[in-house]
């Protein structure tokens, strides 16, 4: 197809590279991957090094030679930089906690979670990308990054939910109206979120009641909406719902000198607007 995208650089988390028993979609990026791999160029393989050895020994693959694939988790991803109008990458996970006995645990390793921290014409902006994290992982990932005295790298004004606002991703109890998130959770979406914060719900439009047990789920998008979003002056958006449940169109964030701006298409042309949010008390 003309004009088709095409992937670079393709990211993956170590499962995806070394994970077998795979059918469809997750086979074909997996095949895809370990050519990238293979071949030492168009991949970013994010993992504890370590985990991939014994993987690369069965495929007679050269560690040295290929560990300059490999990210690991509190590290920023090679070949990127913001120092003048531009983006760095940090990563959060798949990540490994030390256990009191020196046991090396290994966490999240299917799932990629990486703060994106844009500098363009000397605004900041930060941008969460979350995977399908749950609570229990939210509560590592965010207890590992406050003992590196690294809180900045979960400070945010653009978060990307994660899976499809599902209310474990704050909590192990739904709630009647709205999810209570856990005592870390709640730090990183109260306290971490900038002024005019905008988060966003890639899903189906948000129920009204809870006939359907998979996500979205209305209580979780109520503490989103009403915690979040609303208490920060800032923005709740649902990817089914922009710009309308009737008719859904690819939501498009603008970042630039202005913070971050929602971009709408002027109705009955191509032709496009920016829609600029009130202003923000500072910047990150």
């Amino acid at each position: 197809m003309k004009g088709r995208p095409k992937i670079g650089e393709l990211g993956v988390p170590e499962a995806a590279l070394v994970e077998e028993g795979l059918e469809g979609d997750a086979r074909v990026i997996r095949s895809e991957a370990r050519h990238r791999f293979k071949a030492k160029r168009g991949i970013r393989v994010f993992s504890r090094p370590d985990r991939l050895k014994e993987w690369m020994a069965q495929e007679k693959l050269n560690f040295d030679g290929h560990k300059h694939l490999i990210t690991d988790a509190g590290q920023l991803v090679p070949g990127w930089a913001k120092n003048t109008d531009g983006v760095e990458f940090f990563v959060h996970s798949p990540f490994a906690e030390r256990t009191d006995a020196g046991e090396v645990i290994d966490r999240n390793d299917c799932s990629l979670v990486i703060q994106a921290w844009f500098q363009i014409d000397g605004r900041e902006v930060r941008l969460m990308l979350s995977a399908d994290t749950t609570h229990d992982l939210w509560d590592a990932i965010i207890r590992v990054t406050r003992y590196h005295k690294n809180d900045d790298r979960l400070g945010w004004d653009i978060f990307k939910l994660p899976h499809h606002c599902s209310y474990l991703s704050l909590s192990a109890e739904k709630g009647k109206d709205e999810t209570v998130p856990t005592k870390p959770v709640k730090w990183l979406f109260e306290t971490q979120s900038q002024t005019g914060c905008t988060v966003v719900s890639t899903s189906k439009p948000i129920p009204d009641d809870d006939s359907d047990d998979l996500p979205p789920h209305r209580q979780a998008a109520s503490y989103y909406k009403n915690k979040v979003a609303s208490a920060k002056s800032g923005q709740f958006k649902v990817t089914m719902e922009h710009p309308s449940v009737s008719k859904p169109e690819p939501l498009v964030i603008k970042i630039d000198g202005f913070g971050t701006t929602i971009v709408k298409k002027i109705v009955g042309s191509g032709a496009s607007i920016v829609s600029r949010p009130a202003p923000r008390a500072g910047s990150w």
